[in-house]
């Protein structure tokens, strides 16, 4: 492959996205929506593409952006969960105008959007440097703000300005952790590596940064992009945004901006092991594991609201990525990347149904939510699949992902304290799993409801929706099989985060 070859592989998943967001502000619905798929389809093209290259000739760096089997593994992620997402987004949208709730200005700008949405993270996840890393990790909580609060109501403006200043605070801790990094990297003995926030010289100059200030610079950072990964403690904008935001952003939102956050802690991690040995960074994510899914499991308890409830799904995900990340080693790393894909598909199938169900029933209650399997078979099967997948059930690949997690933090290769977390954090997987189940079965089964909540008639799926969710579910479902050609990408990216031969 020749250098301007795999120069233009690199730079296309951050220009078509942005070519197709220039492109959506001008065009017709059906052609943004035609864009909107191709566009999806190019990027998961292209990351595959770049994967080959990586597996077979190694990382390498062009314009400015750094190829390694990360980056390609997490390219793989947005295209995939953004082609279901853009599968799904026309029937929603039509069905959003048609109504009343959305205007056509709106619709146009809602796709300017997205794609801006999706160049700026693959931009994030392309960055050589660490500082253009944290500019693109910004850039998304600019776009995404104006689709959570695409609805005016006061709901949506609140969920808005509570995901603007939330996350700014997270990402202002990160910030002032990339300042503390730089300047250990500055004073680092001489020939240790290079200096600045390039990702693969703060690799290299990690033995010799000074302690301290990488200890305080690491802390931040974890605390920074594990806000916008939706980790406990700056966890509280995500039930909020995640509900108020159109059923195909929130897909793109939980099932893609979450990963991408949590793959800039898994490279802040590099550097800290190497700087300062593997035990201080596994103590905070096994600590925000635990937390993060303590807080879903008590929340789900009595969760009145579907969407939320899929939101406060999201966190535990996001809490059972940092136990895999915490209790490190090439075999838990590689279920931690496999989670991120397998959780991505599932959720954006959930995302999807639930923003079906509120357009059929006019409501978000759960309460007020009945007899789904009577009235609308095709979108109660995928919905309760979905849950069924998010909750670890064979054969979806979260069960294969969380099953070895677990396994890797029962063996004990990497301190007692991975085994106790593993088994506390068991226990509230347990608690979300009964939760999550009832409030499901009270939605897919028993008698309709009267007056909200009740859908008047069996109504087919949209014929682009029901192909979102069957394809969504279906991906999963492989995964959970075989990861077939990804496994090698998987492996490498594993190996590059942990230093593995």
């Amino acid at each position: 492959m020749t250098t301007p070859t795999l120069a233009a592989l690199a730079i296309a998943p951050i220009a078509v996205p942005a070519l197709t967001a220039a492109g959506c502000a001008v065009a017709r619905r059906r052609t943004a929506a035609a864009a909107g798929i191709g566009c999806a389809a190019a990027v998961l093209a292209v990351a595959t593409g770049l994967g080959a290259h990586v597996v077979a000739d190694g990382p390498v760096e062009v314009a400015g952006l750094r190829v390694d089997a990360l980056s390609a593994f997490m390219l793989v992620v947005i295209g995939a969960v953004a082609m279901v997402a853009a599968i799904a987004a026309p029937a929603h949208v039509a069905a959003e105008v048609d109504a009343g709730r959305l205007a056509p200005s709106t619709a146009r700008r809602q796709s300017v959007l997205v794609h801006a949405f999706l160049a700026a993270m693959a931009l994030a996840v392309l960055a050589a440097d660490l500082g253009v890393l944290w500019v693109a990790v910004e850039a998304t909580t600019i776009v995404t703000a104006f689709l959570v609060g695409q609805g005016r109501t006061r709901g949506a403006v609140e969920a808005a300005w509570k995901y603007v200043v939330i996350c700014s605070t997270g990402i202002a801790l990160a910030l002032l952790g990339l300042v503390l990094l730089n300047h250990a990297a500055a004073h680092a003995p001489p020939g240790t590596g290079g200096h600045g926030l390039d990702w693969a010289g703060l690799v290299t100059a990690a033995p010799g940064l000074d302690p301290g200030v990488t200890r305080i610079a690491v802390v931040l950072l974890v605390l920074g992009f594990g806000a916008k990964a939706g980790l406990a403690p700056l966890h509280a904008w995500l039930p909020d945004a995640h509900s108020q935001a159109p059923a195909p952003v929130s897909a793109l939102m939980s099932g893609v901006l979450l990963a991408v956050s949590f793959s800039a802690i898994l490279r802040v991690k590099v550097i800290a092991d190497a700087a300062l040995g593997p035990g201080f960074v596994r103590a905070l994510l096994l600590g925000a594991a635990l937390v993060s899914l303590a807080v879903a499991a008590s929340l789900l308890l009595a969760q009145r609201d579907y969407k939320r409830m899929l939101a406060y799904s999201s966190i535990e995900h996001m809490g059972l990525l940092a136990l895999g990340a915490g209790i490190g080693g090439a075999a838990a790393t590689a279920a931690v990347l496999l989670h991120m894909l397998g959780h991505g598909l599932v959720k954006s199938v959930a995302f999807v149904g639930a923003g079906r169900i509120a357009q059929l029933t006019g409501t978000s209650r759960i309460d007020r939510v009945r007899g789904l399997v009577a009235t609308q078979p095709g979108l109660a099967a995928a919905t309760g699949l979905a849950v069924l997948a998010l909750l670890g059930l064979p054969p979806f690949s979260l069960f294969a992902s969380e099953f070895a997690i677990v396994r890797a933090g029962l063996a004990g290769g990497d301190g007692s304290a991975a085994g106790w977390a593993v088994v506390v954090a068991l226990g509230l997987v347990v608690v979300i799993g009964a939760a999550m189940l009832r409030h499901t079965g009270r939605m897919l089964l028993g008698p309709a409801p009267d007056g909200p909540g009740a859908a008047a008639a069996p109504r087919r799926l949209p014929r682009s929706t029901a192909v979102a969710l069957a394809a969504g579910l279906l991906a999963a479902a492989v995964l959970g099989v075989t990861a077939g050609p990804l496994a090698e990408l998987i492996t490498h990216a594993a190996r590059t985060l942990t230093g593995a031969p």
